[in-house]
């Protein structure tokens, strides 16, 4: 079982939302699995049961509604987003096997950094000290997960405090950056750690 990693650099949100249903849409059951790692142009996005009440100062930034899970999170340059291209049927996992593995996957990449993330199996995602550092959203169509997570590495984290950040009032957030400062790696070799610790973490083949 092979995960093919692709690097798209910075990507405009509906499209690449629209290729995700695409490729999922008409994917059969021996095509491989793919993680596509990204960057987005500044956009708040809205999970399917995002309430309007998280959104506060939206400003300048578009909010687009995704059909993903979660509420509201912000995406922008600096942070890098994967986007897991999963056929769960075939792995032989359920969403949450899923969900809690990328957190796995994204907590043995930041460990290794010597950044002292944590998972947080109720209020998902990635956590430091209380601040949050990852955030996760997917979504599951004919047994087959798209969109994914999000790991701040060295973005602005201003409009983060336009919005209650996942549905959390006062939630701080933090990033790679505020930790390793000018030694934080670059998100293409962040993306690379990612891509491994997947494959590992999901029994992926080298």
């Amino acid at each position: 079982m092979k995960l093919l990693a692709r690097a798209l650099g910075r990507v405009d949100y509906a499209p690449t939302w629209a290729a995700m249903r695409a490729f999922t849409d008409s994917r059969g059951p021996d095509t491989p699995d793919e993680l596509w790692l990204l960057e987005h142009p500044p956009v708040f996005t809205q999970g399917q049961a995002g309430k309007p009440e998280h959104l506060l100062l939206p400003g300048d930034i578009p909010v687009v509604q995704a059909d993903r899970g979660g509420q509201v999170t912000y995406h922008g340059p600096g942070q890098i987003v994967g986007y897991c291209l999963f056929d769960l049927k075939r792995m032989g996992i359920g969403p949450r096997v899923l969900v809690e593995g990328v957190e796995d996957a994204l907590v043995s990449v930041l460990q290794a950094l010597d950044i002292p993330a944590l998972p947080n199996r109720e209020a998902h995602g990635v956590y430091i000290n209380g601040r949050k550092i990852a955030s996760i959203g997917l979504r599951v169509r004919r047994g087959c997960s798209y969109h994914g997570f999000a790991l701040n590495v060295s973005m602005d984290l201003e409009p983060f405090g336009r919005i209650n950040p996942c549905g959390h009032a006062g939630l701080e957030m933090t990033r790679v950056q505020d930790f390793l400062g000018r030694d934080t790696p670059t998100l293409d070799a962040i993306g690379e750690r990612l891509a491994t610790s997947l494959r590992q973490q999901f029994g992926y083949s080298p």
